[in-house]
């Protein structure tokens, strides 16, 4: 196939290299991941790593369809949507796919967000049902009460809540309703910033995911070769868009088992990969950190995988470097995508089953059966190869639009199709696609989206600031971490840990401000819009000017007295906690994430955690990858 551009009088476009396939757009999503069940009936599909419960392709088809019949008897109809407030487990796909049975909608959240978080979502989602742990009930049950939404536990039994499995597993499954699936219909409903504002419902349909799942796993070479006989490890949260699509749905389309790991722990990872005989790796850059550089892994035997995917964040050279020396038979690359997107637009053809060479630092080419151009930012001009611009993706697998927001979809996907990611990048020569540069104002930690707006909603009620913006910052470990510029009251001495501990009380782990910075004023546009670029560049000056009484160089912390040269990157003291006995790289306090103690390099290496806030760091985890709390390989 001719993959060279193709040029008209408007657009340059690119195209995979890889032909276009047949994609049957036409079955909703359920029937199309098993459709081929016959196959491998009999084989694993599930494996409970926290338990070793293993569940066969049949029982899971099966069960999925008695808690669809559940939910229909506890009043879901088609179109309503449930929550699925979950860790990695068995009952989120049980779920997911009882709700797509019926018609329903799926929205996914962090079961570690906080209660006004996971209140915003299901009353923007109008949920009916949240499905949880028995832990979140408390944040919970007002809201319940007050909106007539109905709770579900899959481990205790709680009063006044309903049970996964007297409820929903144990269903006739013959009570199924027989419902009309159309393409368009929305069937999940994950949450994203975009590329500015707010966290919004991203609709996917039944249409979009089929066909991201067949752009990535089917044809005669699919550009994702997986098969029957892989064993793949699904350590990403399955609340994260690019798990559920590229780990969970992938994985149920070519009948694989998928080994669902509760919460990543560096030791635990590594001995279900060895005990499981894992092949197909899907991670996350701080996931691929903790393994370059632990010094445990060398232990066992990661021999059997044959493949490492890195996505939802760049992937720096050296550490594509580091990792191929601790996986022997694997091949390495990255993808890119976005939620909106569907999520997939690029991915490496070194995983197709019949190999490209790629280079370093790619991510990957333009998936199959759509288009990418690059345009130019001023003037909207698309642009050849080897020239940067914003990324624009075109084809059946983008959303159907924001949830109730027909402004901010208009701004993301224009009239001609075509979504605008925000992201700048650049084609070059071989059809590979290289990002340099992001247009959005959104924050990547440690792949999690981070909405500067709302966290700027929330710092201008404190009683003592009067205006904020929120910008990132660079971090070796995170990637990035929000920082604040804080405008004061007038006459306030409000300081920077007030300003610090206001805001972790309120949101996740992932969006608690890293500094706060105080200004006199926000610089703003004459419409008001906050110049976000003044803010990073006086954050850049900050740095090249060497230490302040807010910064320092290297990790952006105040360093403790008397710390060596050899122990650098800055040490972490009011601003993010007490670093001891040799911690580098700005390891944070209690309350935050944990005091380090004795010999921690960068975070990592045989470092130990005290126990706080949610969990227990093991030992050689790196940059606060934790083994209690979950999510993308990071610390709740």
């Amino acid at each position: 196939m001719d993959t060279q551009t193709k040029t008209d009088q408007k657009d340059i476009i690119f195209r995979s290299k890889l032909p276009d396939i047949y994609i049957p757009k036409h079955l909703p999503l359920h029937s199309y991941c098993f459709e081929n069940i016959s196959q491998f009936s009999s084989r694993p599909c599930l494996i409970n790593g926290s338990n070793d419960r293993v569940y066969t392709y049949a029982e899971v088809e099966i069960t999925s369809r008695k808690v669809a019949a559940g939910l229909h008897k506890h009043g879901i109809k088609q179109t309503e949507t449930i929550m699925l407030l979950l860790p990695n487990c068995p009952e989120f796909v049980f779920a997911f796919l009882g709700a797509s049975y019926i018609g329903a909608v799926s929205t996914t959240a962090n079961p570690f967000f906080t209660s006004s978080e996971i209140i915003k979502q299901a009353k923007a989602s109008k949920t009916k049902l949240i499905i949880t742990v028995s832990t979140n009930v408390p944040k919970l049950k007002d809201f319940s009460q007050e909106n007539h939404v109905k709770i579900m536990c899959i481990d205790d039994k709680i009063d006044g809540c309903l049970h996964f499995s007297s409820d929903l597993e144990n269903s006739d499954e013959t009570t199924l309703p027989d419902v009309e699936i159309r393409p368009d219909d929305v069937v999940a409903l994950p949450y994203s910033s975009g590329t500015t504002g707010l966290p919004k419902g991203v609709m996917l349909t039944h249409k979009g995911l089929v066909t991201s799942v067949a752009q990535q796993v089917d044809g005669d070479n699919a550009n994702l070769y997986m098969h029957h006989e892989d064993v793949v490890m699904c350590t990403l949260p399955l609340f994260h868009i690019y798990s559920m699509n590229s780990i969970l749905l992938c994985g149920l389309r070519v009948g694989a088992a998928i080994l669902l790991m509760h919460k990543f722990e560096i030791v635990t990872f590594l001995e279900l990969i060895q005990r499981y005989k894992v092949t197909i790796g899907p991670f996350v850059p701080p996931i691929v950190l903790a393994i370059a550089k632990s010094n445990v892994v060398d232990q066992y035997d990661l021999s059997t995988v044959r493949t490492v995917m890195s996505g939802a964040a760049p992937l720096g050279s050296e550490l594509e470097d580091a990792v191929r020396a601790k996986f022997p038979n694997a091949k390495l690359g990255q993808g890119y995508g976005m939620t909106e997107a569907g999520p997939v637009l690029a991915m490496c053809l070194a995983f197709a089953k019949e190999p490209f060479e790629i280079k370093s630092g790619a991510c990957g080419t333009v998936v199959r059966n759509s288009e990418m151009k690059i345009i130019d930012t001023e003037t909207g001009a698309s642009l050849p190869r080897n020239q940067s611009g914003e990324i624009c993706i075109r084809g059946d697998q983008i959303m159907k639009g924001y949830l109730n927001d027909p402004e901010a979809t208009e701004r993301t996907i224009d009239k001609e199709g075509w979504l605008h990611t925000g992201d700048i990048g650049y084609i070059d020569d071989d059809d590979e696609l290289f990002i340099v540069d992001r247009l959005k104002e959104l924050i990547k930690y440690k792949g999690f989206q981070v909405a500067p707006a709302e966290l700027e909603a929330l710092l201008v009620t404190h009683p003592n600031v009067s205006d904020a913006a929120v910008v990132s910052m660079k971090d070796e470990g995170a990637g990035e971490v929000p920082v604040a510029f804080v405008v004061r009251s007038n006459g306030s001495t409000t300081t920077e840990d007030e300003i610090k501990q206001f805001v972790s009380k309120q949101v996740i782990f992932y969006k608690r401000i890293n500094r706060v910075f105080f200004v006199d004023s926000i610089p703003k546009s004459p419409s008001g819009k906050i110049l976000r670029k003044d803010l990073r560049a006086k954050l850049a000056a900050r740095f090249l000017n060497g230490p302040t009484t807010n910064v320092v160089p290297n990790g952006g912390n105040v360093a403790k007295d008397n710390v060596p040269n050899g122990v650098s990157n800055g040490l972490s003291k009011a601003n993010g906690g007490v670093a001891k006995e040799g911690v580098a790289n700005g390891v944070p306090t209690d309350g935050d994430y944990g005091v380090a103690t004795k010999g921690v390099a960068n975070g990592i290496s045989n470092g130990v955690y005290k126990q706080v806030s949610n969990g227990v760091v093991s030992n050689g985890v790196a940059n606060g990858i934790v083994s209690n709390g979950i999510a993308n390989g990071v610390h709740n």
